[in-house]
């Protein structure tokens, strides 16, 4: 080409220049309408997608299909945080869901991210209050907290939670990326290979076990804003705390697992009706177990125990686990090593107008 502009007069020269910019300018301007043609048909399509939901709504309006049984008009969250015993509590969901008929869902988010984007928030949150068919339902997948009040829609989920103490989950998730555990041992874990062990790693200064990787359960608690995610907010503190406190009807702790668990069947006997005695006798209690898991030593955990992170992750677990002793506290009592279940302690009197 260098030659033949050499070779060229210098009006041709100068023509095929022009020439040249026009064709570029003339692709460019092509593709962006081609751009502006898909965003078109994306929106024709989603428009067309929500036409179709509002005309079953509509539908099912004027069929006026009649509601659901309190009873059954029930559904229940469990946001579940990351190697604090989730697995072994959801396999009992799972164990008893076709016994005491209730639905049980997984929602798998990409690459286990526990923040939605905005658009699938109001999806889940439709999906949740309005899919009859999966109700009663119980949800459990690694998402952080939403607060369904924002979405405009009728009727909350009811959220449970359960928390471990920080550093003992941070140990549990280094050795199961580079272990896995005994429920798949054949899959291939992210860290597989790597043979340093957890102490190793903070004698090193290692990312896997930086006092950063503790902040886990206050985000998941504190739910979808960005300060929630910011490592070392004490605002995400105060919001976690206080989402436990109102936004949960239960928060257990991974070491008192089984007292959780009778709780919760004594609360919500629609859907755990019979897992005190499954999670004491069935093959699935504490059903996964990180392999090769070796303890810290108290290096490790002094190490740790010095980071302004580590001081706020274990006062949100102190906090849970004092308030989850004070409702156990109100609702067992301890007879020769067993706990048993209160009786109801109230009843109804002076009930007025009388009733011939």
């Amino acid at each position: 080409m260098g030659l033949l502009r050499i070779m060229m007069p210098p009006k041709l020269q100068l023509l095929s220049i022009l020439v040249f910019g026009v064709s570029m300018l003339f692709i460019e301007n092509q593709i962006q309408k081609l751009e502006e043609s898909r965003a078109k048909l994306e929106r024709t399509i989603a428009r067309h997608e929500v036409r179709e939901v509002e005309q079953r709504h509509t539908q099912d309006g004027v069929r006026d299909t009649p509601p659901l049984a309190e009873a059954e008009d029930v559904v229940i969250i469990y946001n579940r945080v990351p190697k604090t015993a989730s697995t072994s509590f959801t396999n009992i969901a799972y164990d008893l869901c076709g016994k005491n008929h209730f639905h049980v869902l997984h929602i798998n988010t990409t690459k286990n991210n526990p923040v939605m984007s905005l658009q699938d928030q109001v999806r889940f949150v439709r999906n949740v209050t309005s899919w009859r068919a999966m109700k009663p339902g119980f949800y459990h997948g690694h998402v952080a907290f939403l607060d369904f009040s924002k979405y405009g829609v009728i009727g909350k989920p009811v959220y449970i939670n359960v928390v471990r103490d920080p550093i003992q989950r941070l140990v549990s998730y280094y050795y199961f990326l580079r272990f896995g555990d005994d429920y798949r041992p054949g899959l291939r874990r992210r860290k597989q290979g790597d043979k340093k062990t957890f102490d190793e790693c903070v004698s090193a200064g290692g990312s896997d076990c930086a006092s950063e990787k503790l902040w886990l359960q206050i985000p998941f608690f504190c739910g979808h804003y960005s300060e929630c995610w910011n490592v070392g907010s004490r605002w995400a503190l105060d919001q976690a705390k206080y989402n436990l406190l109102n936004e949960y009807l239960l928060v257990g702790v991974t070491e008192e697992l089984e007292d959780f668990i009778m709780i919760l069947e004594a609360a919500l006997p629609r859907f755990f009706k019979g897992a005190t005695g499954l999670y004491k006798t069935g093959k699935k209690s504490h059903l996964r177990k990180t392999t090769e898991k070796k303890p810290p030593t108290k290096e490790s955990i002094a190490k740790l125990q010095q980071s302004d992170v580590w001081k706020m992750e274990n006062e949100f677990y102190e906090f849970a686990q004092e308030q989850f002793q004070f409702v156990r506290a109100h609702a067992v009592r301890e007879k020769d090593g067993e706990l048993y279940l209160l009786a109801q302690n109230f009843f109804y009197e002076k009930i007025y107008p009388k009733v011939n």
